[in-house]
C-alpha cells in the first residue's frame, strides 16, 4: 500500500472513532475503527509493528494474551459455572454447536475459496477456538440472555485444551503438521491459568479485582491492537496476496455461525432469545487466542491471518446484529 494512502485511511478509520461516540448509528463500532486503522498502518509501515529497538513483537503476543484471558478471568464468578446445572439445556447445545458449526466452516470455506497450507489452518484454527469474551458484552447490547452467554464463554473455554486440539488434528491435520499435545499445553499455558488467576483474584481479593476491572479492559484494547498489527506486519506479502479469498471466506465463516447457530438452537428447542444468544456465541470467535497458537504452536505469522480478518469483521457484524435485536428487544429486561 502506498505511503500516503495508508496513512490516509489510517486517519479516516481514526476519524471514525471519533465519530462512533456521538453518532448512534456507529455506537459500539469505536475499537473496531481503531483495530482497523492500526491494520491500515500496519500494512503501510509493517517495520513499525516488527520488532522495537531489536525485540521482535511477536515474541510479545503470548502475555498479551494472557493480559486479555486474566481480564476475563476477572469477570467470572462461580455462579457462572454453576449454571450450567440451572440451565445445562443451553449451555450444553450452545457449545455443541459452536464447536462442530466453526471448526467444520473453516475447513469448508477455505476449500471453497481456493486456500491452502498456513492460510487454509489459520481459518480452521479461528473456527476450533472457543467463544470470545465480546460476545458478552454483543449479548448485553442485544438484549438477550446474558447469563447464557457468560456461562458459555467460560464453559467453551475451559475445555479447549481437549477441543482445540482434536479440531485441529483433524480438519488441519492435511495442510500442516500439528502437535496436540503441543496445542494443549499451550492452551493451558497461554489460556486456562491466567483464567483461573483472574477468577481465584475476583473470588479471594474482590477488591484488587475491581481495581483491575477498571484498567484491563483498556490493556486489553491495546494488547489486540498490538496483535494484529505485528499479524498483518509479518504476514503482509500472503495478505496481499490472498487477502480478497481469505475476507471472503471470513466474512462467510462468520455469517454461517451466525445462521446454524440460531436456527440450530431453535432446532434444539431453544426460545427466541437463547437461540439469539447461541447465534452470538457460535459466531464470535477468541482471536487472541487463535493467533497466539498460530505463533507459538504453529510458528507461522500467515495461520494467524484467518484471526486478524475474522476478528474485526465480526465486530461490524455482531454490533449491527445487536443494534437490530437489541430494537427489536426494546422492552425485555437486560
Amino acid at each position: 500500500m502506498p505511503p500516503l494512502a495508508g496513512i490516509t485511511l489510517s486517519f479516516l478509520f481514526i476519524a471514525l472513532a471519533v465519530a462512533s461516540r456521538s453518532v448512534r448509528v456507529m455506537k459500539g463500532l469505536g475499537f473496531t475503527f481503531v483495530v482497523l486503522a492500526t491494520g491500515a498502518g500496519a500494512l503501510t509501515f509493517p517495520a513499525a509493528f516488527i520488532s522495537w529497538g531489536g525485540f521482535e513483537l511477536k515474541f510479545a503476543i503470548t502475555p498479551l494474551v494472557q493480559v486479555i484471558l486474566l481480564g476475563m478471568g476477572l469477570t467470572l464468578t462461580l455462579d457462572d459455572f454453576r449454571r450450567v446445572f440451572t440451565m445445562p439445556r443451553g449451555v450444553v447445545f450452545c457449545c455443541v454447536l459452536h464447536y462442530t458449526i466453526m471448526p467444520l466452516g473453516g475447513f469448508c470455506f477455505a476449500q471453497l475459496f481456493g486456500l491452502h497450507g498456513a492460510v487454509a489452518t489459520g481459518l480452521v484454527l479461528i473456527g476450533s477456538v472457543p467463544s470470545g469474551t465480546s460476545s458478552n458484552v454483543i449479548s448485553l447490547l442485544a438484549r438477550v440472555n446474558v447469563p447464557l452467554s457468560v456461562t458459555v464463554t467460560a464453559v467453551s473455554t475451559l475445555i479447549s485444551p481437549v477441543v482445540t486440539p482434536f479440531a485441529m488434528k483433524w480438519l488441519a491435520g492435511a495442510e500442516v503438521p500439528i502437535d496436540a499435545g503441543a496445542m494443549m499445553f499451550s492452551i493451558l499455558k497461554m489460556v486456562i491459568v491466567p483464567l483461573l488467576i483472574g477468577l481465584s483474584v475476583q473470588r479471594f481479593l474482590p477488591g484488587i479485582a475491581q481495581r483491575l476491572v477498571r484498567v484491563l479492559p483498556y490493556v486489553a484494547m491495546f494488547a489486540i491492537c498490538t496483535i494484529i498489527g505485528v499479524t498483518i506486519a509479518l504476514s503482509r506479502e500472503q495478505l496481499l496476496s490472498v487477502g480478497l479469498a481469505v475476507f471472503a471466506a471470513a466474512a462467510c465463516h462468520n455469517a454461517t455461525g451466525y445462521v446454524l447457530g440460531y436456527w440450530g438452537g431453535r432446532l434444539c428447542g431453544l426460545n427466541k432469545t437463547d437461540a439469539r444468544t447461541c447465534a452470538l456465541e457460535v459466531g464470535i470467535q477468541n482471536g487472541g487466542m487463535a493467533t497466539g497458537l498460530a505463533f507459538n504452536v504453529l510458528q507461522s505469522p500467515a495461520a494467524a491471518l484467518g484471526a486478524a480478518v475474522f476478528g474485526p469483521w465480526s465486530a461490524i457484524t455482531s454490533s449491527t446484529l445487536a443494534s437490530w435485536w437489541s430494537r427489536q428487544n426494546r422492552n425485555s429486561p437486560t
